[in-house]
């Protein structure tokens, strides 16, 4: 049997390192954090125990890779749904509706994932980590910004700081009405995106402010 091409070995390993991004996302989705183990996250994607101190330094590090992963699978879905357009404010406004969603849709998984980025870690470069930043930086260049390199980071932490206040123990904001806050601060209509309901709060007079 000839050997596999360099191309096979690479196409399994992404493979393998996707079914552990899956695997993490899952387990620690249904039980948390600390009552997940790697050992776990290897058994539910059918890899060996080795493979996942391969790919990733730690649990924490693999899990902040998986959901970076989802948050970028999340948000492209969102910006190329149907019908597809090029317009930027209704990128912008499933961009935010995407990432809001999703932390609704995770409350665990977000508010796991918010906790270990606070921690000295910080944000883990890697490659599911630059592809959210890519779509969210291509995101602010599609909806007409002058200056991506700075407008790009402000949303990421006014999004940020969304997620944080819909997650916040015993006192988290509802998503419509940070969704109208944000809408707000980037002239967006309400009906734009997916809109969680006929009026954003405030009523019909929000969609003319925005407009205007």
């Amino acid at each position: 049997m000839s050997p596999r091409s360099a191309e096979v070995n690479e196409e399994l390993r992404r493979r393998s390192r996707e079914r552990l991004l899956d695997a993490t996302v899952e387990l620690v989705a249904e039980a948390g954090y600390e009552a997940t183990t790697l050992a776990d996250i290897a058994d539910r994607a059918g890899s060996a125990r080795g493979l996942v101190s391969y790919y990733f330094p730690g649990k924490r590090q693999l899990l902040q890779s998986a959901v970076h992963r989802l948050m970028h699978r999340t948000l492209q879905a969102g910006l190329e749904r149907e019908p597809r357009t090029d317009d930027g404010p209704e990128l912008m406004a499933r961009a935010i509706d995407a990432i809001l969603g999703l932390t609704v849709s995770h409350p665990t998984l977000m508010r796991t994932h918010m906790a270990g980025i606070l921690q000295a870690e910080g944000f883990v470069r890697c490659p599911e980590q630059q592809r959210l930043a890519q779509l969210l930086r291509e995101t602010v260049e599609r909806y007409g910004s002058p200056d991506p390199d700075a407008d790009y980071p402000l949303l990421r932490a006014q999004l940020m700081g969304s997620v944080f206040a819909i997650l916040m123990p015993g006192a988290p904001m509802p998503l419509p009405r940070l969704r109208a806050d944000l809408f707000q601060r980037y002239g967006l209509d309400w009906r734009l995106g997916v809109p969680p309901g006929e009026e954003p709060p405030g009523g019909a007079g929000f969609v003319a402010l925005a407009r205007g």
